[in-house]
């Protein structure tokens, strides 16, 4: 069983591979394994599958295939979604909010979590159970840069990996700020470029964003 600072120490880690996570919507499972080839080729080892499509599960097997990739899940809504997410070789899980429902699965599967926060409070009860290491969500609908670079002035403790309209524009607004330690964004997997076979874009697109500045 992990416990939340040794969920958030290995998410710490993981979030500090690269600038960027990309959060990745998989509508066919075709394209999970050259997906994630692509990503890791371009820089961005860490890969987050979201469970919004059928093939989510299917594709996080596959994709824990790819060497010098990390997969995990994304959209954790239930206790049964972290240990289908689990099963499936996920090896970190993310979710849009926390709930203590949420956060007993994890810790009791071994799978450090990205917990998601909106508000100061969310941010402070996270922290009185020890998650130093949160995903702030939706960031440009909560104010963007400017509102998480106010939390983290009374919050000092807690690092965050801003999801949720961020942009290769705004990428480097949150990735300046001393409590982000990467933003987590779909850009560098655009569906068309998934649908078209496109794999050497991608990994032009994840280069890019590996290199921005941090």
């Amino acid at each position: 069983m992990i416990t939340a600072t040794e969920a958030s120490q290995k998410s710490e880690a993981l979030c500090r591979l690269a600038p960027v996570i990309p959060v990745l919507v998989i509508d066919d499972v075709a394209h999970a394994r050259p997906l994630a080839e692509a990503l890791v080729a371009g820089g961005l080892p860490v890969l987050e599958v979201t469970l919004r499509t059928p093939v989510a599960l299917e594709a996080i097997t596959e994709m824990a295939e790819v060497e010098g990739g990390v997969v995990g899940a994304g959209t954790l809504l239930s206790p049964r979604d972290v240990e289908a997410a689990v099963q499936a070789g996920a090896r970190f899980g993310v979710s849009p909010g926390a709930t203590d429902a949420i956060l007993d699965a994890c810790e009791a599967h071994d799978l450090p979590l990205l917990p998601g926060a909106a508000t100061s409070t969310e941010v402070m009860r996270l922290l009185e159970r020890g998650y130093t290491v949160q995903k702030f969500f939706p960031a440009e609908a909560n104010g963007g840069a400017k509102a998480l670079k106010a939390i983290g002035a009374p919050l000092p403790q807690v690092r965050f990996c801003p999801t949720g309209g961020v942009s290769l524009a705004n990428a480097p607004d949150y990735l300046g700020l001393s409590n982000t330690l990467c933003v987590g964004g779909s850009w560098v997997a655009p569906k068309e470029m998934m649908q078209s076979g496109d794999w050497e874009g991608i990994t032009r697109l994840a280069k890019e964003a590996a290199g921005l500045p941090r």
